[in-house]
């Protein structure tokens, strides 16, 4: 989607910067085919790694000045190649080879002049959704119907992503809570003074679903306090948080309107996805922006009172019943938005 069409799109509707992503999540020609036809943010199913080498300075800022031609910022790139660090998310043999790497990683993104890294450190990543006409009137959208998967993720995978389809052997052996927490303490005391050197924000998204196990693996940040524990494992200016509402609204405890308030309050909020939900794991559904459990005009309230100076993005959105459904489905959103920040920005 990283062309001249989706570029002019965006900003017919009203968009001001752009985060990109640069792994083919869903591309696998394995996937089963309905699901590889879905519209991105749509799907569920299994894709394919990159080629786990460095996006090259070059590259960077040729998609910098395309997005540029086209009168928008470039704000953030979202996620890695799981290719790359693939031994970082399981403390396997090649995570010291791989740790380096993502530094000069880091490194090249600062140098492109892009503020933003986002990244969800998570073995089963986004996992145990279901499709359906969840949302108003119908449109299709994703939500969780009671249960989440248990299904063991096989050696060579993580994040949903196969980074190796020549592995042998069954499945990722177990680990707790605790060791989770230790493989991202590795992680952020290795990136976040590299990220602080370069000029660039670590995001951390939370896990989504946010259930405390998936797929036979512990979830990360699963609940609105768990964020708190990870920028406090290492504060700096760098160690920051992707504040996606649909999944905080999901989390069983606490409220996303509060957690909105605390996490913004100390500046902590690199990027936010501006979405709306109904319900709670393990049964909720996404629906449109202006029709869920979130109040979306006093989550900008709250931004505004506590100097939000970050992007929103709509993430995703449910599909319209009509041609080009995910671009009725994204128009609707950023109207919303444009619509609401009016709204916000006119009160005294």
């Amino acid at each position: 989607m990283l062309n001249d069409a989706h570029y002019r799109f965006a900003k017919q509707c009203g968009a001001t910067h752009i985060i990109i992503h640069l792994v083919d999540y869903f591309g696998h020609e394995k996937n089963n085919k309905e699901n590889a036809n879905q519209p991105i943010g749509q799907q569920e199913g299994w894709g394919t790694a990159g080629d786990g080498k460095l996006w090259s300075l070059e590259y960077l800022l040729k998609i910098k000045k395309e997005i540029n031609n086209h009168g928008l910022e470039l704000e953030g790139i979202e996620n890695f190649d799981p290719a790359m660090w693939h031994d970082v998310l399981l403390d396997g043999p090649k995570k010291e080879a791989q740790i380096e790497l993502i530094k000069k990683q880091i490194r090249i993104v600062g140098k492109a002049g892009i503020p933003v890294f986002g990244y969800n450190f998570s073995l089963a990543g986004v996992s145990s959704r279901t499709v359906g006409a969840y949302a108003r009137g119908g449109a299709v959208s994703v939500g969780m119907e009671g249960q989440a998967d248990e299904t063991p993720i096989p050696n060579g995978m993580v994040w949903n992503m196969v980074y190796d389809e020549n592995a042998t052997g069954a499945s990722l052996p177990k680990i707790t809570h605790e060791e989770l927490w230790v493989r991202l303490q590795y992680f952020l005391d290795n990136i976040i003074p590299v990220a602080e050197d370069a000029g660039v924000k670590m995001a951390a998204h939370p896990d989504d679903p946010p259930m405390p196990y998936i797929r036979q693996t512990p979830r990360l940040v699963y609940q609105p306090d768990m964020y708190q524990k990870l920028i406090d494992m290492k504060p700096s200016e760098s160690n920051q948080l992707e504040f996606c509402l649909g999944t905080i609204a999901e989390m069983t405890d606490g409220d996303v309107h509060e957690a909105t308030e605390r996490y913004s309050s100390q500046n902590k909020i690199a990027y936010i996805h501006f979405r709306n939900v109904v319900g709670k794991v393990p049964n909720y559904k996404e629906v449109f922006v202006d029709d869920g459990d979130i109040d979306m005009i006093q989550i900008l309230r709250i931004l505004k009172t506590n100097n939000f100076e970050g992007v929103m993005i709509p993430d995703h959105t449910p599909q319209m019943t009509c041609d080009g459904s995910w671009y009725a489905g994204m128009a609707f959103a950023m109207g919303y938005m444009k619509a609401a920040i009016t709204i916000i920005n006119s009160e005294e």
